[in-house]
């Protein structure tokens, strides 16, 4: 089955998305990008449906553990260390491959919708673990004017930033 796949990612301007386990710019927290964030992967486009969440085991690990499982969205974990789901995981792969296999069951085809990638940076196909490689930019297309996306530059506790959604 032919499936889109969303990827949704906070880089600093030197393109990182982690430090110790963290956000880079924590311990300041950006609630405008988390509620983005938890916007954008957590509106189903279809009713009775709900979106899915795709992440490494450290990317789950370091969701603090009140808030796992992500609410309201079916959690897949990726790991090949781990032989279960981790306490409050929807559902464990041992690859991408397996995860995106898992979405085709009958169970997964009923019930799940839009599909985000969440992190860690080996889901992005990264040469480190902290960074996004260069994105060859002519396969895609800025979006303007998306609905619920917030235009222009956004500002928090000093830290600038903006929204940004491409279509390939």
């Amino acid at each position: 089955m032919s499936r889109v796949l969303n990827a949704i990612v906070a880089v600093c301007p030197n393109m990182g998305i982690g430090n110790n386990g963290n956000l880079p710019w924590h311990p300041i927290r950006l609630s405008n990008e988390f509620k983005h964030f938890r916007k954008m992967t957590s509106t189903p486009s279809a009713e009775g449906k709900q979106n899915v969440v795709i992440m490494g085991r450290k990317t789950w690990f370091s969701i603090p553990e009140k808030n796992r499982p992500l609410s309201g969205r079916i959690n897949i974990v990726l790991s090949r260390e781990l032989k279960e789901a981790p306490p409050g995981a929807h559902h464990l792969a041992s690859d991408f491959s397996s995860a995106l296999r898992l979405l085709d069951t009958a169970e997964m085809a009923d019930t799940a919708d839009q599909v985000w990638v969440i992190g860690g940076s080996s889901l992005y196909k990264f040469d480190c673990d902290t960074f996004l490689p260069e994105i060859s930019m002519d396969k895609y297309r800025l979006l303007s004017g998306v609905a619920g996306v917030a235009e222009g530059m956004q500002e928090e506790h000093g830290v600038q930033y903006s929204f940004e959604v491409y279509e390939s």
